[in-house]
């Protein structure tokens, strides 16, 4: 599809500096986009890169007053690449529509209008399937869960019996919504296990990615609330609350019962430990352990994590142990030579 940038502006609600009659026939990365591509820059760092470019046209943040190529100006690019890539990428999927004959359907099975259901798809008894959603071949369904409407459930996607699904929600292959959630009893060095009877419920607008667990409840409910959105393979244990629009970054794992705030960031290989609460708005950086409750608005990192400021300075201190190691040593050497024979002879 070819658009000039006048047309793109109105789209993108930018402001254009250069030939408003520039056209574009594509769409890519600013390092790897060629003569005629649109591209970005969202991040002040990669300013520079607009000289390098090939790409026609940038769309770029307002604060941008110059660059060396076309640009629109808007409030926020990344959101206005996003927009313009549905329009621009070039898009060979369909989406795929009816019930293929191989799906298995249970009892008493509600489906809305305009589903798609793909080869090997099983629905147990009493699952209800909401308007315009979409289930992938081979995905599970257990006994008595719903999916809401406009959902998109890729392939091998199970969800197991009573889980809830709001709408909007993308989950992508390999998750398993619902899993038992890990709890057991040890006698006399024997686990045994501890029935979890709750369940999951996801709120709209959540997406989750590839291999996710999310386990149910040992009672009431494990609940991921709307607008949260969820990286692959991250582990989320029974009872866990997340509020709203949370991001929870690939490889963090969150042990059970923690109650996680809204707009909260869980950075990647991040760690959770149970039982606690963290506040509303906190970040928690790549590959902290969190061992306490932490308050909103707080920012911490490392193990166990601490205010992001305090940590960087224990690191500091830490890399240069070796330097003052050195210096240790050199002053008990010099003390060493300034003390009287009478002194050594005493030492020895």
């Amino acid at each position: 599809m070819k658009k000039t940038l006048k047309e793109i502006a109105g789209i993108i609600d930018g402001e254009i500096v250069g030939d408003e009659n520039i056209v574009v026939t594509g769409i890519c990365g600013i390092k790897e986009a060629k003569e005629g591509d649109l591209t970005f820059v969202a991040n002040s760092r990669y300013l520079p890169l607009m000289v390098q470019t090939r790409a026609s046209a940038i769309i770029t943040s307002r604060d941008v007053k110059t660059a060396p190529k076309a640009i629109i100006r808007t409030e926020n690019p990344s959101l206005a690449f996003a927009k313009m890539v549905s329009l621009l990428a070039p898009n060979e999927i369909r989406r795929p529509k009816g019930i293929h004959p191989t799906a298995i359907l249970g009892d008493k099975v509600k489906i809305g209008k305009n589903v798609a259901i793909e080869p090997y798809v099983v629905l147990e008894d009493n699952v209800e399937i909401k308007d315009n959603t979409i289930l992938y071949a081979g995905a599970y369904v257990g006994h008595h869960a719903r999916i809401g409407k406009d959902c998109v459930i890729y392939p091998y996607v199970i969800i197991r019996e009573r889980v809830v699904i709001g709408d909007r929600v993308v989950i992508h292959g390999g998750t398993v919504i619902g899993s038992d959630g890990f709890g057991f009893s040890t006698v006399q060095g024997v686990h045994h296990r501890i029935p979890q009877i709750g369940t999951v419920i996801i709120e709209d607008d959540v997406e989750i990615g590839a291999n996710v667990t999310i386990d149910r409840a040992r009672f009431d409910k494990t609940l991921i609330k709307k607008g949260t959105k969820i990286d692959n393979l991250v582990q989320i244990a029974h009872n866990v609350v997340i509020g709203e629009n949370s991001i929870v970054v690939a490889q963090s794992g969150i042990s059970g019962s923690t109650n996680i705030g809204k707009n909260v960031t869980l950075a990647g290989q991040s760690g959770v430990i149970g039982h606690i609460t963290i506040g509303d708005n906190v970040v928690v950086a790549a590959q902290a352990g969190v061992t306490k409750s932490i308050p909103s608005n707080t920012c911490v990192s490392g193990y166990p994590a601490k205010p992001h400021t305090l940590a960087k300075r224990i690191n500091a201190f830490i890399q240069n142990l070796p330097e003052l190691f050195k210096k240790v040593k050199q002053l008990e050497e010099d003390i060493e030579k300034l003390k009287s024979p009478a002194e050594k002879i005493n030492k020895d």
